[in-house]
């Protein structure tokens, strides 16, 4: 319909103006008028049409916005939940992500106003089209060559903007670091110790201006070519014109004509130019949300077979590590683990340590199948990690990772996110909260266990690092599962602390297994297995009496951190080690 209502303005001002040549100078009573008074009228409820469906066009653009938002934002959300650990631990993947995310929800709400728009101009040239046909079959051509040279500027320059836009993701990236360095709490005491502020922010606007040169630099070619564009179709508009005056003059046309000429002509110029813009922009943002579609087909590796075999309920005999060779993705000439070979016993609490680099981090991340290996294999109870369905497997594992995230949620909350699956009562998340020891810290918070944590909202706690820890302890015993992963977990907490929880840990772990991955030694001794890992493979293994007996890396690492010398070793064990170990 808004498509329509040019035509029938222009053509309604054809029937106004002469209509008004014939009454000037007739007077004003009802006869004279009549002829004026339907036009007038007639063009009045067009205009009053327009405006009414400009109002519902405004709506229905809302509620688009809203509708597209939200569904944008869910296929960008669900692909980034689906994809593997590997994509998040690659620079490609946020280059990926930040097209996809820069204004995609923008660009696809764009595209189908531009889509909609191109279907209204269409319609529009049809009647502008129709109206200029009885003067001549060359003006439609005349009209539809003016605008060519627009449309060619536009297409051009919409892939040049792509173009820039693709080469500097990168740059742009560096640009939400810095602001991220300069605008967050974490980066903030640093920056201000250390006087960094102004280093950063000198970086920030080097980048900046970098990027705005190139922008204006487009902008000013872009505005060369339209104005190139814009005198070409000046020139046809001013021949047409000149031809339509001569036919005035000769008493072919009336001046009525002339009205509906200049102004089907000058309009249908107009719609032509929105039109071949609407075709451009459809063009461009279709460019931009193939970025999207890209980001979106991104595909899992790390997947469920299709008939997957039952996960046993409890664990009968552990799981081992057979000949397993790993490297992660892009660095394949350097193995993290190379024929490497392992066993964690059901039931049992194995300590893993070893220097920084020995791959322990990567143990982990095999065990929760975020990675599968190259060669070899992960067995539980001797069957393939792969056979089994990876929802399942992970269903019975919980990780306390070396750097839990805060949750801005009640202390309550925090906890149950350990197992969303399990309508856990508030009971559960007490005595879980009891077995990470954090329970007296959050009886002691302001609305106790329905404390906002964290300082990003109103009337939030911050809790201390180790807190924060215990926290994360808690939503790992809350969950029960049948593997306890825990990287470095009494890392934020003081000597006093880690002794309290290490007596809670035994008990928690009964009948369950528990990987331990740990640097500090009061923790290690008192695993029924530590293996000690260096450069990716195990070379010592044994209790803590035994490896002490073996003399050689633990007990060197252990007399190194105690600080006794080697023949105290044994009486420096019995003082340090928790009474249940």
């Amino acid at each position: 319909m808004q498509g329509i209502l040019p035509g029938a303005t222009v053509y309604l001002t054809r029937l106004l103006v002469d209509s008004l040549v014939d009454v000037v100078g007739v007077g004003l009573d009802w006869q004279a008028i009549q002829p004026v008074a339907i036009p007038a009228a007639l063009m009045l409820g067009v205009i009053a049409l327009g405006e009414l469906l400009r109002s519902g066009s405004e709506w229905v653009r809302t509620v688009q916005s809203e509708l597209v938002q939200d569904h944008v934002s869910r296929l960008v959300h669900s692909t980034s939940i689906a994809v593997d650990l590997a994509f998040y631990e690659s620079s490609e993947f946020y280059d990926h992500l930040d097209r996809a995310r820069s204004d995609a929800a923008g660009r696809s709400l764009s595209l189908l106003e531009n889509t909609g728009g191109l279907l209204q101009n269409t319609i529009t040239l049809l009647t502008m089209a129709a109206i200029l046909l009885p003067y001549g079959l060359w003006l439609p051509i005349v009209l539809c060559l003016s605008t060519l040279p627009a449309f060619y500027a536009m297409v051009r320059i919409n892939r040049r903007q792509h173009q820039w836009w693709q080469q500097t993701t990168l740059a742009r990236r560096w640009l939400q670091y810095y602001e991220l360095l300069l605008t967050q709490g974490p980066p903030a005491p640093e920056i201000r110790l250390f006087g960094l502020g102004s280093y950063f922010q000198t970086n920030y606007q080097t980048l900046r201006y970098r990027l705005r040169i190139e922008q204006l630099k487009l902008l000013k070619d872009q505005n060369v070519s339209r104005l190139l564009a814009a005198a070409i179709a000046l020139a046809f508009t001013g021949g047409a014109l000149a031809w339509m005056g001569r036919q005035v003059l000769l008493g072919l046309l009336t001046l009525g004509d002339l009205a509906l000429f200049y102004q089907a002509f000058n309009r249908g110029q107009s719609i032509m130019k929105v039109l071949l813009g609407n075709l451009g922009q459809v063009y461009n943002n279709s460019l931009f949300i193939g970025n999207l579609f890209e980001f979106l087909s991104l595909k899992p590796q790390v997947v469920s077979p299709e008939n997957p075999i039952s996960l046993p309920q409890r664990f009968q005999t552990g799981i081992r590590f057979r000949d397993v060779t790993f490297s992660y993705p892009g660095q394949s000439d350097r193995p993290i683990l190379q024929n490497f070979n392992l066993d964690i016993p059901a039931g049992k609490i194995v300590a893993i340590v070893g220097d920084n680099g020995a791959g322990k981090s990567t143990l982990i991340k095999l065990l929760c199948r975020f990675y599968d290996p190259q060669i070899g294999a992960l067995e539980l109870d001797g069957v393939d990690f792969r056979a089994y369905d990876i929802d399942q497997l992970r269903r019975q594992i919980t990780v306390l990772f070396q750097n839990p995230i805060p949750y801005y949620v009640t202390a309550s909350e925090n906890i149950a996110l350990g197992d969303i699956s399990y309508n856990s009562t508030p009971e559960d998340i007490q005595q879980a909260a009891q077995y990470a020891g954090i329970h007296e810290t959050i009886e002691k918070l302001p609305e106790g266990y329905n404390t906002k944590l964290g300082k990003l909202f109103p009337n939030g706690t911050e809790l201390s690092g180790g807190q924060w820890q215990r926290l994360a302890l808690a939503r790992s015993f809350l969950r029960r599962a049948e593997l306890i992963i825990l990287d470095e977990p009494t890392s934020a907490m003081d000597p006093w602390a880690e002794t309290d929880w290490i007596e809670r840990f035994r008990a928690l772990a009964k009948e369950r297994t528990a990987v331990v991955v740990t640097h500090r030694f009061t923790l290690a001794m008192c695993a029924d297995i530590i293996y000690v890992m260096r450069q990716g493979q195990i070379v010592e293994s044994g209790t803590h009496a035994e490896l002490l007996e073996q003399g050689g890396y633990y007990a060197e690492s252990w007399r190194s951190q105690i600080g006794a010398p080697s023949p105290d070793l044994e009486n420096v064990t019995e003082d340090l080690a928790p009474s249940w170990c």
